[in-house]
Order: structure tokens, then C-alpha cells, then sequence
């Protein structure tokens, strides 16, 4: 359940694919401990914690003998649900952001609005299918379940870049930084929702 004290939030969800358990903090200091048991996904969940400031604790155990897909799929979805639940009426946050960031040949844009409005826009191509054993299609299948359960509305944008590994780390680092952006409290609207529909709950 969400704290009254602080925004912070723990999920834990079951299928017949996956068990997952996270806990998130909005106000933390990027801390994390992550454990999927699929690496390459470790890592990245490893900066979007770090780079967002979110303290991420995530334990997943999934089919893995099938392959990665319900894995990364579903711990989007736990770590989304997490987020919203955290953001509970989301008074008082910047709500916008956006970011290009660079890294070596590659540059990579992210924007967000924490809108309660569910949607992702995805322009974002990878020149190898794998980056070790990891289907790269699956970095946009992360960002789909993350966006629909937390209820932001996401475009991420590769400018360009040759290297995969750079490209999904780009994209990974870039939404940890507008989410801290945009999730950071205005201190000119205070306790106030940033609408003026009064709501940012859909």
C-alpha cells in the first residue's frame, strides 16, 4: 500500500508465468537490488533505478526455460502498478519532462507526462535482434507494460546510434530521468494536482 508519509509503494504480483515482488521509493537515492534472472534486464532496471533516483528492490522468479519475454513483461507491469500506486493522486509533481541523453555515437530522447493517460510512442530501432542473449524487442515490450500500468504517457526517440547495448541503455537512463523530473515535487503548486481537470487518476 501506498504511505501517507512517503511516496512509496510495494506490489506483489502472480501468474503462471511469473512471481514478482517490488518496492518502490520516489524519494529515495537510486539504491537498488534487482534480481530477474535474465542480466542483461538486471542491468538496465540497475540505471533506470540509479538515474531516476527510485529505490528499486525486485525479485522475479519467471519461465525463463520458455524465454525472457513474461520475465521483462511482467516486472514492467509490477514496477508500473508500484509507481502509480506511489504517486497516489500525484499533487504537487512537475508532471512534464523531456531529455535528450547521450552516450559514446548514440543519443537517445525520452519525454514524459505522468498524465494518468496510459500511452507509448516508440521510435526506436535496433540494428542486431540480440544483445548477448537478449531480444531487443523486449526493451519496447518493458516501456509498453511500464507506461500502461503506470499511467504516464511515454515517447522515447533514438536519434541514432550503431551500438544495441548503447541504444537500449540510452533509452533505459533517458526515462529514469524525466520520471525523476517530472515525479519531483513543484514547490510552487505544492499540494496541488498539476490538471485543470483537478485529476490526474484517468
Amino acid at each position: 500500500m501506498a504511505s501517507s508519509k512517503a511516496r512509496t509503494a510495494e506490489i506483489k504480483r502472480k501468474t503462471n508465468e511469473t512471481a514478482i515482488a517490488v518496492r518502490v521509493d520516489l524519494d529515495g537515492e537510486g539504491r537498488y537490488d534487482v534480481a530477474t534472472g535474465v542480466g542483461f534486464f538486471d542491468h538496465m532496471l540497475e540505471q533506470l533505478s540509479r538515474h531516476s533516483l527510485i529505490d528499486l528492490t525486485l525479485k522475479a522468479d519467471g519461465d525463463l526455460h520458455i524465454d525472457d519475454h513474461h520475465t521483462v513483461e511482467d516486472c514492467g507491469i509490477a514496477i508500473g502498478k508500484a509507481v502509480a500506486e506511489a504517486l497516489g493522486e500525484r499533487r504537487g509533481i512537475a508532471r512534464y519532462a523531456s531529455l535528450d541523453l547521450a552516450m559514446d555515437e548514440c543519443l537517445t530522447r525520452a519525454a514524459v507526462d505522468v498524465s494518468g493517460r496510459p500511452f507509448l510512442v516508440w521510435d526506436v530501432i535496433f540494428p542486431t535482434p540480440k544483445i548477448g542473449t537478449f531480444d531487443t524487442e523486449l526493451v519496447r515490450e518493458f516501456f509498453q507494460a511500464l507506461a500502461q500500468n503506470a499511467g504516464i504517457t511515454l515517447h522515447v526517440t533514438n536519434h541514432y546510434g550503431v551500438n544495441s547495448h548503447h541504444i537500449a541503455e540510452t533509452c533505459f537512463k533517458a526515462v529514469a530521468r524525466v520520471l525523476r523530473a517530472a515525479c519531483e515535487p513543484d514547490p510552487r503548486q505544492r499540494d496541488a494536482v498539476p490538471s485543470t481537470k483537478g485529476s490526474l487518476k484517468g
